[in-house]
This record gives C-alpha cells, structure tokens and sequence, in this order.
C-alpha cells in the first residue's frame, strides 16, 4: 500500500501513509507540471471512454476498510450504482461515515469554488447510489466487484474461490492488493480470463493513479472495459504486467531498502540521506522517513513476501534493523517511533527528532 504522486519539486510537509500509497500532500497544493501532466492525461482520458465502459453499471466493493471505502465512494460519485460490503459490522458503520463524510467534505470544497455548485443535492445524489451489506452475497448480481480486504494471499485466494461461485458467470472480479501476485488470485477464481488488478493508492478520493494490472490470461476486452471503467471515476490509468510490487511498489520499496542498508553500514546519517534525496533527486521525502511514514511493519511484511517468493532477485532484501524495529514495536509514525521520533504519534506531519537503527 507507494510514490503516488510524481515527484514534486516542492519539498515540505507531505504525506505518506501506507504502501497502499502516498497521501496527497498535506498542503493539497501540486507542482505546475503535475497539474498540467493531470490536465493533459485527462483530456486523454475522455477521448478513451468508449461505449463498452457502458456495459459496467453495478459496482460491488468488499471490504469497506481505507482503501475500499474510498473505492466504492469513487464509483458511486462517478454515477454507479455500488454495493459496498463488509462482513465486520465494525468496519462496515464506521465505512459508511467515512464516505459520508467524505462525499459532503469534498463537495463542499467544490461549491466554495463554484457558487452555483449546489453541494446538498450533489452529495445526496451520490450517497443514494450506494447500499450497504454484511454479507458477499449482495454483490453477487455486480457487474464489476473489486475485492480491498486483508493483504493476505492465502485469505484471498479462499475469497475468490468462493465468489466465483456466488458471483454471476460475466463477473469482472478486480483486487486492490498492493504488492502480491494476481494470477494466484485469478485462478482461485476460476475466470482467470475475466480478472484484474486494481491498485489504487491512499487517498482514493485524491489520488489520481490506478495501476491496472493484466494477466497473460485475461481477456484483452475486459482490461479495456475495467480501464475505462476506472477513468471514468477520474483516475488516470497505467498498465503493467503481474510483476511484482508492479510498478510503484516494484520501483519504491527496494529504495527504501537500499537506504536503510546505507544507515546500517554507516555510509552515511539517516537525516543526511533523507536531506540528500530530497534536495538532490527533488523527492517530497527522504527514503527513511518515508518508511516510517507508511508503517515499518508494511515495508517489512512487503519484502518478506517478496524474499519468500523471489529468493534469487537481490532487489529484494530484509535489512536487520528492520526486522529490529518492528520486533520492538517500533512501526514509524502510527506507533511514534522508528527511524525518526514522531512526537504526536500518528497525528505527525513531520518528525520531532531523530531515533537512529
């Protein structure tokens, strides 16, 4: 759950929160060339929306958690009908205020820019195309279903094995995972050929990317269908293949590796190599504190996985004071310590000091 915004030339208070991706900035200010890059894509993007987007009308999300919340308010705002659900009732009501919120905060920005923006009704409009259920069963009649549950292969797996056979036959299944392999996933559900990746990047409402990731056995109609289905809740698309981490996470995450491992050899300070990658490489922030910004124990369970799977590729490595770290509970920011101290814990937007390995 990584790098989504392009890097920005503006170095300052900027968020990060999980390898589901980097927040927007806390400024919620872009760089002129991020802004022009947007326009340009989404000028694109309208050019893109052929007829076949029309084919997907429903929307089921499971898994009301950061990312699917987020998710399904995206459809819904961009005029379909979604089912969101979550078979904790927890997750579920707090789901549900989160989108409410969400809906009412952001179209209230709008009509602070557009007076004749009526924010009430739009808000309404969006909050009456989605329902909610504790049960798989309510998406089964979906059109389209995008599963954002625990980042666990084994769960998943078992999930689609067991909505495939809910599910109607011309289900697109889509998984929000971040960084683990989607064909396991896609053959567990036995449509491989109607099955794709959906990584979106945290916050949904934001943030503009969605990588869309294919299999060698998915047809190339349905990542079209799915493709244009994502542009049109007004994410700009990029496609890869199922290589691991795809292509964020496969570029970011063995950076924050490589960095810590250059603190554990003492090439150089921890702040030293935050500062020169911010000022250098015109990166929002330094690798480091970038890690702890997005949750020690998510780098580590990401190369974990990665070192599990691919033991042959040296990208991907654990760093011992990594593995310290999260051992001794200190996760980053959420927990107030890892790498640099964050003295308001999960609330900070910078870190008070440093801890060192």
């Amino acid at each position: 759950m990584l790098l989504a915004r392009t890097l920005q030339r503006r170095a300052g208070a900027r968020a990060a929160r999980s390898f589901a991706g980097i927040e927007k900035t806390l400024d919620g200010k872009r760089s002129t060339e991020e802004e022009r890059f947007i326009r340009e894509q989404e000028k694109a993007n309208k050019a893109k929306r052929g007829a076949n987007v029309k084919e997907i009308t429903t929307v089921g999300v499971v898994g009301l958690g950061l990312m699917g919340h987020g998710i399904a308010q995206i459809s819904a705002a961009a005029g379909f009908q979604t089912v969101g659900v979550d078979l904790n009732a927890e997750v579920l009501a707090n789901g549900q205020k989160a989108i409410e919120t969400s809906v009412a905060k952001l179209n209230s920005r709008k009509a602070s820019k557009n007076p004749d923006f009526d924010a009430p009704a739009a808000t309404e409009e969006t909050l009456a195309r989605l329902s909610y259920a504790s049960t798989v069963d309510a998406v089964a009649q979906c059109d389209l279903i995008v599963e954002a549950i625990v980042e666990d292969a084994s769960i998943k797996q078992k999930f689609y094995a067991d909505l495939g056979e809910r599910a109607k036959a011309e289900a697109i299944f889509a998984s929000n995972t971040s960084s683990l392999a989607v064909a396991p996933m896609a053959a567990a559900s036995q449509r491989p050929d109607r099955f794709v990746g959906l990584h979106y990047f945290n916050p949904v409402q934001l943030m503009k990317l969605c990588e869309v990731v294919q299999t060698p056995e998915v047809d190339d109609e349905v990542v079209e269908l799915v493709d244009g289905w994502a542009r049109l809740t007004g994410k700009i698309t990029v496609r890869c293949k199922d290589t691991p981490g795809f292509i964020v996470n496969r570029l970011l995450v063995p950076n924050l590796a490589a960095a810590i491992a250059m603190a554990e050899r003492g090439d150089a300070a921890i702040q030293d190599i935050d500062a020169a990658m911010c000022l250098g490489a015109g990166h929002p922030m330094g690798p480091l504190q970038l890690a702890d910004y997005v949750g020690l124990d998510t780098c580590l369970s990401i190369l974990k996985g990665w070192c599990a799977q691919y033991p042959d590729e040296p990208a991907f490595f654990v760093p011992p004071s990594l593995t310290a770290k999260v051992a001794a509970g200190k996760l980053g920011r959420k927990s107030g310590e890892g790498y640099y101290v964050w003295g308001d814990g999960p609330a900070s937007t910078k870190p008070s000091g440093v801890s060192g390995l």
